[in-house]
This record gives structure tokens, sequence and C-alpha cells, in this order.
């Protein structure tokens, strides 16, 4: 199968180009590479045969036509999307304008591939969203797929309006579409504005380890290779029409895998022990949502997926990629918003 994968250069994006190398499918890249995306991502793949990068925006209706006229895939994974909840807060249209606006654009040319190409029916759009669209959670119950929408956050909100759009396009034009949403990913190539890479780095360096209010909210963790396995297996297996709720089933309050990775760092980092002493409570972010949590029965039933790497496991492997790859992290440093705090509100 030939991919199009939008995105590939970023965190989730690159995982999927480099599993989907690996199982033999072919994949045209395509990634604006704004300042979270970094070809060193997908640097192991970039001479395999099959694999094409093109540097281009998913705004760029002509550009967008180009491509599919002289890569023609089998499907398309959608990828490409602002994507830090802190940055929405600060600069919320930047994610209007990609999420949504860039969304509507290459659904329409999509739509009009398929229609040249005479409607195939194994053609597939597959849009990957967030778990973050369904809102917050109490202390007990999960998301399922028919949980009603309810974002918080501009980012959330953003990634919603693409979620519509994209059921609206099969609807509306019959467009074989798949979408998938999914719970917090971690991992290695994580771009280190987000949680789990800056506690990593922090404890690294000594410096103090933010952790947002009383560190009570709760996420489902997800490992980005797990991810990456799942999304391959929704494009190539799920039903038209249908959306598949992705999790980890590895819920952890935010304080407690905090402390899980300052113990990764002791054991590995012994000169910095005890690494938790950095643990800086800070003002929490507007509009937090205080947990989510992923009810993954239909991937389970339907297409016979569950995650491989338990957290502690996929934490121990993520704490040892980021100290063996100095070189990669070190490059990004210098990115606008990296080492900030970022979305504190008005």
């Amino acid at each position: 199968m030939k991919l199009l994968v939008t995105g590939g250069a970023g965190f989730i994006g690159s995982a999927v180009v480099r599993q989907a190398i690996g199982q033999g499918h072919e994949v045209v890249n395509l990634d604006a590479l704004t300042y979270a995306a970094c070809l060193d991502n997908v640097a192991d793949v970039a001479d395999a045969p099959g694999y094409v990068f093109v540097h281009g925006d998913i705004r760029d209706a002509a550009l967008l036509e180009t491509v599919f006229t002289e890569h023609a895939p089998d499907a398309v994974m959608h990828l490409a999307a602002e994507s830090h909840v802190d940055r929405s807060i600060d600069g919320p249209g930047a994610f209007i304008d990609t999420n949504v606006v860039g969304t509507y654009t290459l659904l329409q040319a999509v739509r009009g591939y398929w229609e040249r190409q005479g409607t195939p029916e194994a053609f597939r759009f597959h849009h990957i969203s967030t778990d973050e669209v369904f809102g917050s959670l109490g202390a007990t119950g999960q998301f399922t797929e028919d949980t009603p929408y309810d974002p918080r956050s501009p980012y959330s909100a953003s990634k919603a309006a693409s979620d519509h759009l994209v059921r609206a396009w099969w609807h509306t034009y019959g467009l074989p579409v798949v979408l998938s949403n999914c719970s917090n990913n971690y991992g290695p190539y994580h771009f280190p504005e987000k949680l789990v890479p800056v506690v990593i780095l922090n404890a690294l360096h000594g410096q103090p380890i933010p952790v947002y209010g009383a560190g009570e909210n709760v996420r489902d963790w997800l490992f980005v290779e797990d991810h990456a396995d799942a999304l391959l297996t929704v494009v190539t297996k799920g039903q038209v029409g249908r959306s598949y709720n992705i999790g980890g089933e590895n819920e952890a309050r935010n304080i407690d895998l905090v402390r899980m990775i300052c113990a990764l760092m002791d054991e590995m980092v012994p000169e910095g022990a005890p690494h938790a002493r950095l643990i800086t409570f800070v003002t929490d972010r507007p509009g937090h949502d205080l947990r989510y949590a992923i009810d993954p029965a239909r991937m389970r039933g339907e297409l016979g997926w569950r995650p491989s790497v338990t957290l502690e496991e996929g934490l121990r492997r993520t704490v040892r990629w980021y100290l063996d790859h100095p070189d990669w992290w070190q490059a990004l440093q210098g990115r606008a918003g990296v080492g900030q705090r970022l979305g504190v509100g008005a």
C-alpha cells in the first residue's frame, strides 16, 4: 500500500512513517517542517526504497493536487496539526488555520483525487485526532466513541472541528474515511516542550521540574510506537465511517508520572539523585482538564489490537533514549518557546 502521511516529520507522524516502511508500505511524507517537526525523526528510513519526502503545507491546494497526481496514494493518514495546548492558549489563530482550514483544504484535494480515480472503494482517508475533543472526566468513567464532544481548549476545539469536517465529507460526498482519537502519547523523538521530555531534560540538568497545580490531573499514557501500530491497523482494517478510540490502558496522575521518571533518572544518572527534589508546583494551566481515560473495547473487539508496552517499560525506554541521543534534543533547544512557560492565559 502507498500511504500519504501528512505531518510525517513530527512526533507521532514519524513513528508512523518508520513503522509503515518497516512493514513494507510505500510512504509519501508531506510536512511543512514547522517548529515541532524534524527530519532527523525519519533519518533511519530516508534512503529506504519507496520513501519520498515532500516539503509542503496542507493549506496549499495547488501543491496537494500535484502530490496526488504524481504519487497516487492508496490511503491518506492525516496527522499534520498544531497540537500543543499551551501554545493554543497563547495563539489560537494558528490552530484554527492549520487544524480546521488545513483539514478542509486537504479534504477537498483528497475528494477531487478520489473522484478522478473513479471513487475506489479500497481508498481510505484516515483522520488522526485526540481524546481531548471529549472534554474532561471526573474520577470515574471512560471515553467511548459515542461520548459527546465537549472541547475545553482552543487546541481541542480545533481538533473537534476537523473531526466534524471529516465525518461531513463521508456523509455528504461518500469519501471513505476512518477516524481515531488517541490518549496522551510519549516516547522517543517527543518534542522537548511536552511533559515527559521536559521532566527528563530538566532532571538531567538539575533544573526545576514544573508540575501544574497539585499534579492531580490524570492521563492515559500511550507509547508512541504502540500508537503507530494501532494507526496502521485502523487504516488497513478499519470500517469506513467508523471511529476508533486508541488508549494505552495506562492511567496515571501527572505527579505520579513525574515521580516515576525521577526514579528512573536516579537509577540511570545517580549523580543527580534524588531528582524528585527538583519537583516544583506551578500555577495551573487555564481550563486544565482533570482526567482523560479511553475505553479501547472497539479496537480490541473489531480490530484485535491492544497496547503492548506498559507505562513502566515505555518510560524506561524513553528515558534511556533521551540520555543516549543528546544531539537530537540539543539541536531543538533553540526553537521558539522551548524551555519557556507558555499558555498562562491573560
